[in-house]
């Protein structure tokens, strides 16, 4: 039986980057209406890891918004990564907090984190077009940092955002020279605040570029499709698992909603498809 690894992500602290990333409603640039916090408090973000890791969610995932670590954000970090993992020792706690130097992703992998998500977006060449406040090549050194911490790294993009299909080659070709574990891949989900078009994708696009993702980068060992799923694929959305994708993100994103676990869980179920409980499952 195929097996799917479940991931959840954790808001830990929203809306307060100071970058101006198109695609973000993260940032204070656009004043998207969204939830805007510091800190998520620490027994708010445990009470999230045992819920998901009662549905059987394997990752959970740490999430900040902001361009990097500093060392409020890298000790708080720390601190929740700590928490979590005494709560829910099961859970493999991964970590995604911008641009990350090699010394603070020591500091998190002795905290209790293992792997590191850092995505790369775009094509180095489109990727002027949806940010100027910092560069491509900071995002691509940030994972060649996490190769050489001994964490492991998850780093992937997001279709949608107005490239071409070169840059969609392009991202996909840099993505597999740094030899992820997995490849988490977005949908742009438009948000009115934001100067982007909506997402011009239609259905059969979408699942031809998760083929795509999967035959160009065939050393990975999941394909996952994230943000944006319920909104593109809806009723299709079972269609995924034929084209390559293995993991998937259940519950809300960092600003929008996603589906109802039980749904998804119900939704594996008429699959066929087991849920993984452990990384070698999902290969």
């Amino acid at each position: 039986m195929k097996k799917i690894f479940l991931c959840s992500i954790a808001n830990i602290n929203s809306g307060t980057c100071n970058e101006d990333c198109k695609f973000c409603s993260q940032s204070v640039k656009y004043r998207a209406d969204i939830a805007r916090y510091i800190h998520k408090p620490i027994e708010a973000i445990v009470t999230e890891a045992r819920y998901v890791e009662s549905k059987g969610a394997l990752g959970f995932c740490l999430v900040t918004a902001q361009k990097g670590l500093d060392e409020r954000t890298l000790d708080f970090v720390c601190d929740v990564a700590t928490a979590v993992k005494k709560a829910t020792p099961r859970l493999r706690l991964i970590a995604c907090n911008g641009t990350a130097s090699l010394q603070q992703l020591l500091t998190l992998k002795e905290a209790g984190i293992v792997a590191y998500n850092h995505n790369l977006e775009t094509s180095e060449a489109f990727y002027p077009n949806i940010c100027t406040t910092h560069s491509w090549q900071e995002r691509y050194q940030t994972c060649l940092n996490v190769n050489t911490s001994g964490l492991k790294l998850l780093t992937g993009g997001i279709f949608g955002l107005g490239e071409s299909h070169e840059d969609r080659l392009s991202m996909l070709r840099a993505i597999a020279s740094l030899n992820p574990i997995s490849v988490p891949i977005n949908f742009y989900h438009h948000n009115d605040a934001l100067p982007l078009a909506p997402n011009p994708l239609d259905i059969d696009e979408a699942l031809a570029l998760l083929k795509l993702t999967r035959e160009m980068i065939p050393r990975a060992d999941r394909i996952m499709v994230a943000g944006g799923r319920e909104l593109l694929f809806q009723e299709r959305v079972k269609e995924i698992f034929d084209y390559g994708v293995n993991s998937i993100v259940i519950g809300n994103y960092l600003t929008t909603s996603g589906c109802d676990v039980e749904h998804d869980l119900q939704m594996l179920r008429e699959l066929h498809l087991g849920i993984a409980t452990s990384p070698e499952d999902a290969k």
